[in-house]
């Protein structure tokens, strides 16, 4: 099977737009992005006079950006909108559906949206701080104190939202956001108490609009718990926890801690039809991973539900190929064994039975006897472009779904949509 995949030809890029739509820039994540900034500058210039500022406007405006930022990453929001993308039917036109399957980038909708209720909330802290200056009886002092504190969370949590800061300081970035995110909730509300007359809170849109906030961002921390876990360790490189608190639907992930308040991570959950509970595949990734591993705890702490990840677009096409590497195998194993679509599974690794297990690479082959298990000891690195293009060829799939690291993620969904196949795989967004 893998000689007969590497004899097929990878045809060079075409020309025209296809040959750059699947680029990042491109991506329907940077599209979402614009579409939230295009709406808010067409409201700008069409229903405000600038430079005079309307500031119930503009508040108003702050609130439906800073509502349309956190209610998109729910996770209630998230498997919502999953579920209603993979509602179309495999007999709608193909064209539709590859559209479909990129709900995934929802987090355009939550970027576009922070970023426009950074945007209109400078404008009105600026256009008060000025008015103060000219009339200083106007405008409150501690509103604007208190605005001021806010903006500058908001500001921090933007910049460090950057990809390049991120990826670089992903501890940093994911500490400013829930402590940062958490101030900048209190302040919203001190402020609010502040610019709304006494006896009139309870009609104030932004009240409403708060509170609704509030409880979608306490809601997961209002299922926090502490669940036991066993493990097995088929090398110092990876190990398989299983968790039996739930039973989770193919597709999902769950994120873990053992410091609640100071950082997570998601992990693929991997149910066997007709068992319960699930198992993780952990591998050595990062300092984390590295200490848990060593570790193998006997608790750790999960909180709200468990979300949909993007491999659930597959029921959206009549067969797909996953193109998977070393642990990104743990994303796949629920859809190799509920084998809901057709499937044709790449995966790359290095010495499969002695890193992850001989039982789990038997339970791969008993589910996917085609599949093709490329090992890295024995025959190098693949390229994996080349291999996801024949095996679309061989099976004659629809999709490609990749779930490998970032800088290859991005050439496989890349190079395959720029030859007309829909592919699909992680965006790392914010």
């Amino acid at each position: 099977m893998i000689d007969r995949l590497m004899e097929t030809p990878l045809p060079a890029r075409p020309g025209g737009w296809r040959r750059w739509s699947g680029a990042p820039l491109f991506s329907h994540y940077n599209r979402l992005v614009a579409l939230v900034l295009v709406a808010n500058g067409w409201f700008a210039l069409a229903s405000l006079q600038l430079p005079v500022v309307d500031v119930q406007v503009v508040s108003q405006l702050v609130m439906f950006n800073l509502a349309l930022a956190i209610l998109v990453r729910q996770q209630y929001v998230i498997n919502g909108l999953f579920w209603l993308a993979t509602r179309i039917p495999v007999t709608w036109p193909l064209c539709i559906r590859r559209h479909a399957a990129k709900v995934y980038h929802l987090g355009g909708l939550h970027s576009g949206g922070a970023v426009a209720a950074t945007l209109w909330f400078a404008l009105l802290v600026g256009s008060q701080g000025w008015r103060y200056l000219q009339q200083p009886h106007s405008v409150s002092a501690a509103w604007l104190l208190v605005s001021g504190a806010l903006l500058g969370m908001l500001v921090l949590m933007v910049v460090m939202a950057q990809p390049w800061i991120r990826g670089r300081f992903h501890n940093g970035f994911e500490r400013v956001h829930r402590f940062a995110g958490w101030a900048a909730l209190l302040l919203f509300w001190a402020q609010t108490l502040m610019a709304v007359p006494q006896g009139r809170l309870l009609h104030a849109m932004e009240f409403w609009v708060l509170l609704l906030l509030s409880l979608s961002i306490a809601l997961p921390w209002l299922r926090l718990r502490r669940v036991a876990v066993s493990h097995h360790r088929p090398s110092d490189h990876a190990i398989v926890t299983r968790l039996c608190h739930t039973t989770p639907f193919a597709g999902s992930s769950t994120a873990i801690s053992l410091q609640p308040l100071l950082e997570w991570h998601s992990f693929a959950n991997i149910p066997a039809p007709g068992q319960p509970g699930f198992r993780l595949i952990i591998s050595r990734a990062g300092d984390w991973t590295g200490r848990y591993i060593d570790r193998l705890p006997s608790h750790v702490w999960v909180k709200g539900i468990t979300t949909a990840g993007v491999a659930n677009v597959e029921t959206l096409f009549k067969s797909v190929v996953y193109i998977a590497t070393g642990s990104g195998i743990g994303p796949v194993m629920p859809h190799l064994l509920a084998a809901q679509v057709p499937i044709q599974l790449v995966w790359s690794t290095r010495s499969p039975a002695k890193t992850y297990g001989a039982q789990l690479v038997a339970e791969i082959v008993r589910a996917q006897p085609d599949a093709v298990i490329w090992d890295t000891d024995v025959r190098g690195k693949p390229d994996l472009v080349q291999l996801a293009y024949a095996a679309v060829q061989a099976a004659g799939a629809e999709a490609v779904i990749c779930i490998a690291n970032q800088a290859l993620t991005r050439r496989v969904v890349e190079e395959m949509e720029a030859r007309g196949i829909p592919a699909y795989g992680a965006i790392w967004d914010s």
